[in-house]
């Protein structure tokens, strides 16, 4: 009598192949690099391709990766391309994140000073009770609300990535996780569009500026870029600021991971955990890690400006290609189910995050 097959709803959150893997192998298999080609091939094909539609029509490569993963996730119905796929996704998205650190130190959070600093403290929470409070209300688990408040507050989809690595596919699906990701794409390409306009028809000075765009866009490239679209001394202002949100990126998923456990610790999908906290076997992930090793190294080693550059590009690519993966093992038919409700979150955080940061912006920033 063959073994009861799991409901196909759960292989939208199997998104390394375990369950797959469970079922169809009583003993696990030694692993073979070849059988990761045509897998990662793909994947740097797909984002190849949306590098170039991103460069040829000017909106986020992030948002190009998605969309075309979604539209080519048929591709992986084909059990060659799964063990790369999942590879990308996996490892390249923790490279990409360590390599984030390297546009970050310490001094660049003090040179802040502790007005803007507790400002922007309060413009992170208010975007995090924001996506928290939408999941609730539309009817969505706390675990949606964590990766929309999340990626919302510190810096776009690669949060959501990190994050998502601490919730973990059993504990929230891939369709919310993916649908989440297009939803923040959208919001902070949105942002992009209307926030440096908003700032020059309040007649905010190019500090003030500089801090309204590094405080509330989410996305790093495009916080930058929309402080130097309204000025010189408003890029650097928003360049400071918007490192500053990606320095927290390590503590707040350390906090997150002690809030909800590390992935099976917890309660399944929209449950709450039960029972004590093992407070002594939680482990930061070593992605975290060494993301903090990199901001230690560069505040106290000067990173030449043409490093950090490279750095930034190779992260940014390995996130590409991360999402990219992503979404091309999404499917399609549960995206549908799940229909708008999980974009709420990202939408009331990203509302949050804006009128908090103008309220601080007007208030403290002079």
């Amino acid at each position: 009598m063959s073994a009861r097959r799991p409901d196909p709803a759960l292989y939208a959150g199997d998104l390394f192949g375990e369950f797959y893997q469970a079922e169809h192998d009583s003993a696990p298999k030694p692993f073979v690099w070849r059988e990761l080609v045509r897998g990662v091939a793909t994947s740097v094909i797909v984002a190849l391709a949306a590098l170039w539609l991103a460069q040829q029509y000017g909106f986020p490569a992030i948002l190009a990766g998605l969309l075309l993963g979604l539209a080519l996730q048929f591709l992986s119905e084909l059990p060659s391309l799964g063990p790369g796929l999942d590879f990308v996704s996996k490892h390249f998205l923790r490279a990409g994140i360590v390599l984030l650190g390297l546009q970050v130190s310490l001094v660049q959070i003090v040179d802040l000073g502790a007005a803007a600093f507790l400002g922007l403290l309060a413009i992170m929470a208010a975007a995090f009770g924001a996506g928290l409070l939408g999941a609730k209300l539309t009817g969505q688990s706390r675990y949606s609300g964590i990766l929309a408040g999340g990626a919302t507050a510190i810096c776009g989809a690669s949060a959501a990535l990190a994050l998502y690595a601490i919730v973990g596919k059993d504990r929230l699906d891939q369709a919310r996780f993916t649908l989440t990701l297009v939803g923040i794409t959208l919001a902070s390409a949105l942002a992009l569009a209307t926030y440096p306009a908003i700032a020059a028809a309040l007649g905010l000075s190019d500090v003030q500026a500089g801090y309204l765009v590094g405080s509330s866009i989410h996305d790093v490239a495009q916080a930058i870029g929309g402080g130097y679209a309204v000025s010189d001394l408003a890029g650097g202002h928003a360049t400071v600021i918007k490192l500053a949100r990606v320095a927290l990126l390590a503590p707040i998923v350390a906090l997150v991971a002690i809030w909800i456990g590390q992935p099976g610790e917890g309660a399944t999908d929209g449950a709450a955990s039960g029972g004590a906290r093992n407070w002594t076997g939680l482990a930061m992930p070593w992605f975290i890690i060494g993301f903090l090793m990199l901001v230690a190294f560069g505040s106290l080693v000067p990173i030449p400006d043409a490093v950090a550059t490279r750095g930034l590009e190779v992260s940014k690519f390995l996130l590409l290609l991360a999402v990219t993966a992503t979404a091309l093992r999404s499917r399609l038919s549960l995206l549908l189910e799940a229909g708008w409700k999980p974009l709420a979150p990202v939408f009331a955080a990203t509302l949050a995050s804006f009128a908090a940061s103008l309220a601080v912006t007007v208030l403290v920033i002079r």
